[in-house]
């Protein structure tokens, strides 16, 4: 029979180790273990932690790729703890954001991607992101919509009045391929240069587009697709 996580010897404890040790003692599952506090009759909430983790590779990517229902799979886990492992994984992302946000240039498609790839790393579905910039500092970063890139589903306007108001005189947008296909696609060429052409007329320069597929990304401006729009 399993001991109960109060039973173990003190040292094996995942909140007392953390109070006396420091969080980084702590491993993944025990970390997971905190979060969801207990587990079922067979396994300890570390055991369980263990096995949820494993089943994602000891990936967090993977893990934030699940849903409520899909982490409700595994007994002990109600919709409570579910829901407090995607909250907490969401808290590390806004966390690793604000970071790269501190004042910051970006001087190359790969800076643009390191921050946004903790964005859309996990995502399933295809999200539209935007770094405003001001002489290339970032302003801000902005989700602008979640779906597929459709002409008649990305207001250009509201993007612009966005830009406006943030004083920007530069910006990079960006979204994901969950499929990993890196290529830009008839739509993606055609969205970037409507947009281009928009934001030129307001005296704010498109600097780049990324597609960003796993841990690999596409950069228009690299490519030089941005100069023949």
């Amino acid at each position: 029979m399993k001991k109960a996580i109060r039973q173990w010897a003190k040292d094996d404890r995942p909140r007392e180790k953390l109070i006396e040790k420091g969080v980084e003692a702590l491993s993944n599952a025990e970390l997971i273990a905190i979060l969801i506090g207990s587990g079922n009759k067979a396994e300890s909430a570390v055991d369980l932690s263990k096995r949820i983790l494993n089943d994602q590779q000891n990936n967090w990517e993977n893990l934030g790729k699940l849903t409520v229902k899909e982490l409700m799979q595994y007994k002990g886990i109600g919709e409570a703890k579910a829901i407090s492992i995607i909250a907490a994984l969401e808290i590390g992302r806004r966390r690793n954001t604000a970071k790269a946000l501190a004042p910051k240039t970006i001087k190359s498609s790969k800076e643009a991607f390191d921050l946004l790839y903790p964005q859309l790393a996990d995502k399933t579905q295809e999200e539209f992101w935007l770094i405003a910039l001001r002489k290339n500092t970032i302003i801000d970063l902005e989700l602008i919509q979640k779906g597929g890139l459709d002409h008649a589903m990305i207001d250009i306007r509201l993007l612009l009045k966005y830009l406006l108001n943030k004083n920007a005189t530069g910006f990079i947008i960006a979204h994901n391929h969950p499929s990993g296909h890196l290529q830009p696609s008839k739509a993606d060429k055609q969205i970037t240069e409507k947009i281009k052409k928009a934001a030129t007329l307001l005296d704010i320069q498109l600097l780049d587009h990324l597609i960003i597929a796993g841990k690999n990304y596409y950069s228009f401006a690299d490519h030089h697709l941005l100069q023949e729009l």
